[in-house]
């Protein structure tokens, strides 16, 4: 059964060796810690592991630092210092088979989508509408489905509301009231969000979701595609950013089967700098990212957050996640030493370790480490060195 290696326990050698499980990295896991203390790295050791597993990888690459990834790494005196400590002795510079996306459709294939395949659920959701308006969404995509309308870009959906405003007699005798209210304050959150970027996310040719799946190679040498989103300018529009991830984790939950236990995941999808996204969506999209992440593991994809402390994601989503990587945190002030204690109460306690206290001294490529073990409970929590990335 194919594993994932992580580090190892500090000072400890090979016998130490810490793995996460192919079979459980459904279960999902969180990757924490300050700025500089070593979670991209961790993230791409993380990617490099399941690609080499046979497993794709998707992750916004947000500070342009990870498509270093597509190229075999260098020898050099501190990673020898780390292996030797590891006791790790099958290590060879190696690159990741990469493919480069782009929402802008500058630095990498574009990713796109219909406002169709969006649906009038998570259209609703998206724009923050209520009950009313969104029940005239649902009404608008049905009369889109019946006459035969093309619903692609927003442009579109600007004009099928404005039909239905100047028609509102005829629609009501069939749907009953349509409240020009509500149909003028749609039209207003849909210009808001074509601002926002929306714009050139709905459009076409739309995005294969098999492509994001692709792996390369045949038996033992078999890899996953590593699909890095290009987060540059993204995060300038984080509503853009949290329409596109929601969008695609819900048609990945809409089109994959249902799968029993398996060796592996079909995916693994990394959501970094994580607490971004939940400072900027509304609570809606909050709320059904919630069910999608709590859902999709039975669809065998694997959703990780990399963010800097627990605190920075909701207790609903924090709860499901199974495996946890915390770098170092620093307690200057009340608030972060809130957060220390938040992120020590998240680990299976280990009797040797005062996790509160460690958390703040660990150093840079260090990190608290628990996984799941092979019954699906988290293992007690350990001081880990991190393998450097190949």
């Amino acid at each position: 059964m194919p594993d994932v290696l992580i580090g190892g326990l500090a000072g400890q050698g090979p016998k130490g060796h810490i793995t996460l499980a192919g079979a459980l990295a459904n279960r999902h896991g969180l990757v924490a810690g300050a700025t500089g203390t070593g979670k991209t790295v961790t993230l791409q050791v993380l990617a490099e592991e399941f690609s080499r597993m046979g497993v794709p990888v998707f992750t916004a690459d947000v500070k342009g630092d990870l498509s270093g990834i597509a190229a075999a790494g260098n020898p050099h005196p501190r990673v020898d210092e780390r292996l030797a400590s590891l006791g790790i002795n099958d290590w060879q510079p190696q690159a990741a088979p990469v493919r480069l996306w782009d929402l802008f459709g500058k630095s990498g294939h574009a990713v796109r989508a219909s406002v169709a395949s969006m649906g009038p659920e998570l259209m609703s959701t998206l724009l923050e509408l209520n009950d009313t308006q969104s029940g005239l969404m649902h009404l608008a995509f049905d009369h889109a489905e019946r006459e035969g309308l093309e619903l692609i870009d927003l442009k579109d959906l600007i004009s099928l509301l404005k039909h239905i405003e100047r028609e509102r007699e005829g629609f009501e005798e069939r749907y009953g009231s349509v409240s020009p209210q509500s149909l003028g304050a749609m039209l207003r959150r849909v210009h808001v969000l074509a601002t926002q970027g929306g714009e050139r996310f709905f459009a076409e040719p739309a995005l294969d979701i098999n492509d994001m799946l692709a792996t390369t190679g045949e038996g033992d040498q078999t890899r996953g595609f590593i699909n890095l989103l290009d987060g540059r300018e993204l995060m300038q529009s984080p509503r853009l950013y949290t329409t596109f991830l929601l969008w695609f984790l819900s048609t990945l939950f809409r089109t994959l089967p249902e799968r029993g236990d398996a060796d592996r995941p079909v995916l693994v999808f990394f959501f970094d700098e994580a607490h971004l996204l939940f400072d900027a969506a509304p609570k809606a999209l909050l709320e059904r990212l919630e069910q999608t992440v709590r859902l999709i593991r039975s669809k065998g994809v694997g959703v990780y957050f990399v963010t800097q402390s627990p605190a920075d994601i909701p207790d609903d989503v924090l709860g499901q996640l199974g495996n946890r990587i915390q770098h170092a945190l620093r307690a200057f002030t009340p608030r972060d030493q809130k957060a220390v204690k938040t992120a020590a109460e998240t680990f299976r306690p280990n009797p040797a370790l005062d996790t509160a206290q460690v958390i703040t001294e660990l150093g840079v490529g260090e990190a608290l480490v628990s996984v799941l073990d092979s019954k699906g409970t988290p293992t007690q929590v350990e001081r880990t060195l991190i393998a450097p990335p190949r």
